[in-house]
């Protein structure tokens, strides 16, 4: 059974959560609510900087535990060892540059940092920091040496820092880290699999414009892509998503490139598949755009027939990538949205495309689009069919990664 499981079963996973002495501390406390609130028993282990931003009855009350920093407090219970036995899941948010250097050098002066070093189960930092200390190269070794280890460390978001400061070094909103945690409990005791490797995914639908206010497009959600986006996230990759017109919050730890129309959308994927181990292209990428661009409001006019609009091809980004693959061993995935045929027009696209992998689903009005499920046949070059049962797109994001993880170089 595990974790999620747990909780479906009545027992409630144990969660530790750290809290360093960042003014994103604050942040913490919304963490701690989703995370009880769906049904996990949550000790909370501040360091002593901690509570110059957030009191421990803070903590306390929101947790219903007691709360404390120091390893001399009820010694007969041996806290120190207990706390990071007895946890299913570690997870520090903020994670300040103190914490992650003491962390990856096993250093041990308080509660939360000897928590780490007897915590047998997933661990996950979140940090946050100024861009210019994230940047350091004495941090950056720290974050390789604790993701070597097998810790997942979420990479922050770009933002508004302290004062009028913003660059990378932000905490991820409290809804995405709690995502990642969900994710890392769900797979157990799973090693982070795609550590070390660099992932990027496409995601939503392209929109070519006809005139200032109207465009040809689709109706992906992006939900697909950004569920892979957050299931290679938390098995410990660098994520680059590449995000068409989704209204989606931005995943946690995933560096996110915002693009409109195709031609956008290829420029951004093959910049960033420069060094990328895979590519997932989960976006619904437009096949045709208008030939000609209308620089005012096309109008209907009394006694004028409408316009004809002609329409040119768009780069085929799939097979493009396919064919000229940036680095030895690269593994390619499409995607194949089919409303007939399905599986015969996903056969002969996936010998068209010349890609390693090839989800194909049906899809229509109500079906997939918008929708928190899919099902799909994910096709491989070498002939295997797996079925994906219909269930949360996360799942299917999970196979479609433990297809992928074999085939990587």
């Amino acid at each position: 059974m595990d974790a999620m499981d747990a909780v479906d079963a009545g027992v409630r996973p144990r969660v530790v959560l750290g809290v360093s002495g960042g003014i994103a501390a604050y942040k913490a406390c919304e963490l701690l609510r989703r995370l009880t609130e769906s049904g996990h028993d949550v000790q909370v282990v501040p360091t002593a900087s901690a509570l110059n931003f957030v009191g421990a009855a803070t903590w306390s009350a929101l947790s219903g535990h007691p709360v404390s920093t120091e390893v001399w407090n009820d010694v007969h219970d041996v806290p120190h060892v207990r706390i990071g036995q007895h946890a299913d899941l570690v997870v520090v948010a903020p994670a300040t540059a103190d914490l992650l250097a003491k962390a990856a050098h096993g250093l041990a002066d308080d509660l939360l940092t000897n928590t780490l070093l007897t915590a047998r189960c997933p661990v996950v930092f979140a940090p946050a920091m100024h861009t210019e200390m994230w940047e350091h190269p004495a941090t950056q070794e720290n974050v390789a040496t604790l993701r070597r280890r097998g810790a997942v460390v979420i990479e922050p978001a770009v933002g508004r820092l302290t004062g009028v400061d913003t660059g990378k070094g932000r905490l991820p909103e409290p809804g995405e880290i709690f995502e990642v945690c969900r994710r890392v409990l769900a797979r157990g005791a799973a090693a982070p699999d795609l550590t070390g490797r660099h992932v990027v995914v496409s995601a939503g639908g392209t929109r070519e414009p006809l005139d200032p206010v109207r465009f040809l497009g689709n109706r992906s959600s992006g939900k697909q892509g950004y569920a892979l986006a957050r299931t290679a996230a938390a098995r410990g990759a660098r994520v680059t998503l590449v995000a068409a017109n989704a209204s989606l919050p931005d995943p946690a730890g995933v560096d996110v490139v915002h693009v409109g129309t195709a031609v956008q959308l290829r420029e951004a994927v093959l910049k960033a598949a420069a060094d990328a181990d895979a590519v997932v292209m989960a976006a619904a990428v437009a096949d045709f755009r208008p030939a000609e661009y209308a620089s005012g409001k096309i109008k209907k006019k009394d006694g004028i027939e409408a316009p004809t609009v002609s329409l040119v091809r768009n780069p085929d980004i799939l097979a493009e990538i396919s064919a000229d693959r940036a680095r030895p061993g690269q593994v390619i995935v499409g995607f194949a949205a089919e409303t007939d045929d399905v599986l015969a027009n996903g056969r002969d696209k996936l010998r068209r495309k010349g890609c390693d992998l090839l989800v194909v689903n049906e899809v229509g009005e109500r079906r997939t689009f918008g929708a928190e499920e899919n099902e799909a046949v994910v096709l491989a070059a070498d002939g295997a069919e797996t079925l994906v049962p219909h269930g949360p797109k996360e799942a299917l994001a999970d196979t479609v990664w433990d297809l992928v993880v074999p085939r990587l170089g």
